[in-house]
């Protein structure tokens, strides 16, 4: 299926491995020009170097702590600057501290509200602009099963990717005049470092090791397996694309099943 964004403008946040390097390497195997990001030089060129030589798209990389204001700001002046526009977005970030709600300080909640929730707002406030004047534009968020589904011991997950599906539902009625299109990507458990972490955390907790846990958490997926990666990352390419353009202020859940709550 021809996606039809060959050459736009795509941005991902928080690229160079996992998730987010997955949909941007997807984006280049559809001929979009990609600007990936990450907080180091070495990571962010590797990625861009490695997603270029197995596709021939253009990638930039930029370093760019998302996390931070002038972070977004550093990420999407310099995608305009490098490529003249901005057509599509994907908000991406690692997902704030685990931990439950004893454990969880003052610090702790204004990280994870910065990180998890201002990053996307601040990146979407920067890339509209460009969508609007185009007449075009697609912005998918990467969140988490945690938004519709409360995770134990992901508190500030559960209560933060709630936001932005709260937030990205509403900006899609708004912005949908202006031709663009607003939705969500809700990965369940994907074999990722951050589902590495919490393997670790859960294991602890119960006195196995973390790939012990591994093993149960892909146990109680209908499909008996953990996602990959590029298997979340067709959806979100999907929905940056052409194909996808009567489908706005969405979430598409990618979990193998997991979930139990109607959609």
């Amino acid at each position: 299926m021809d996606m039809g964004i060959t050459n736009r403008v795509a941005v991902v946040a928080a690229s160079s491995k996992g998730l987010g390097r997955a949909v941007a390497h997807g984006l280049a195997a559809e001929g979009c020009r990609v600007v990936v990001s990450a907080r180091t030089e070495a990571d962010v060129r590797k990625a861009a170097a490695e997603i270029a030589g197995a596709t021939g798209a253009e990638v930039e990389g930029i370093v760019a702590d998302v996390s931070s204001p002038e972070g977004c700001e550093r990420l999407i002046a310099g995608a305009v600057a490098r490529f003249g526009a901005l057509d599509i977005l994907v908000t991406n970030t690692g997902g704030p501290p685990a931990g439950r709600f004893d454990a969880l300080d003052e610090a702790k909640w204004t990280s994870g509200f910065e990180s998890t929730l201002m990053n996307v707002v601040r990146l979407i406030r920067g890339a509209l602009p460009h969508m609007r004047k185009a007449g075009w534009g697609r912005i998918v968020n990467i969140t988490s099963l945690s938004a519709r589904q409360p995770i134990d011991g992901l508190l500030l997950s559960n209560a933060y990717r709630a936001a932005v599906h709260g937030m990205a539902k509403t900006l899609s009625r708004e912005f949908a005049p202006d031709g663009v299109l607003i939705n969500n990507v809700c990965p369940g458990m994907h074999a990722t470092d951050r589902l590495s972490h919490l393997a670790e955390i859960r294991g602890r907790e119960a006195g196995i090791s973390a790939e012990a846990a591994l093993a149960r958490m892909a146990d109680n997926i209908p499909l008996k397996r953990l996602g990959r990666p590029e298997e979340l990352a067709a959806a979100a390419v999907f929905l940056c694309s052409e194909r996808a353009s009567f489908i706005t202020g969405q979430t598409i859940i990618v979990d193998g099943g997991a979930s139990t709550f109607l959609t």
